[in-house]
């Protein structure tokens, strides 16, 4: 999470499930510095960084390794968020960053690059990333993410309809 100048992130070697405070790095934004010197930082560290630098409305970012958003990470197809209301409202088009390869700056960059219009993005063969206001906006983000991966994944067995054009044209216009 974003607090001004700081960002607060989980940090590199620990079990999430158990997470104190105390087991949250701060990081300054402007330089990327370390000020919770005993824990290691995560390795994509600056790929949050870059985000925020780029998108001063973002306050969150949620990076994980959902199962049915990591196949379509490695796959060529996309994920279909046409299917529900939800996922077109909560995520439009979701884009595939290129692969670089993790904790990288190049990683970073390219992040940094697409967040500047997308809020949700797949990282190819590696992983989800989602941005928002809050951290339950980020999160309720990347959850749908993975609700619509799933929905598109089971789709190829049964028969669907999505959302017409001008539904999603529609449902675009309430954002």
């Amino acid at each position: 999470m974003r607090f001004d100048d700081l960002m607060l992130i989980t940090p590199s070697g620990k079990d999430k499930a158990s997470l104190s405070s105390d087991d949250i790095a701060e990081v300054r934004l402007s330089d990327g510095m370390n000020l919770t010197l005993a824990l290691r930082l995560s390795i994509e560290s600056d790929m949050h960084r870059r985000v925020y630098l780029k998108r001063p409305d973002v306050n969150a970012v949620v990076h994980s390794h959902p199962v049915f958003s990591c196949l379509y990470s490695a796959s060529d197809r996309m994920i279909d968020t046409t299917l529900i209301a939800e996922s077109w409202y909560l995520l439009d088009k979701v884009i595939k960053v290129p692969y670089a390869l993790m904790g990288t700056e190049e990683l970073a960059r390219r992040v940094g690059e697409f967040s500047e219009e997308h809020d949700v993005m797949l990282l190819e063969n590696h992983g989800a990333i989602a941005f928002g206001k809050t951290l339950i906006n980020a999160f309720d983000r990347l959850e749908c993410l993975e609700q619509a991966a799933r929905l598109t994944y089971l789709s190829e067995a049964v028969p669907v309809k999505g959302l017409s054009e001008a539904r999603c044209r529609e449902i675009s216009e309430l954002r």
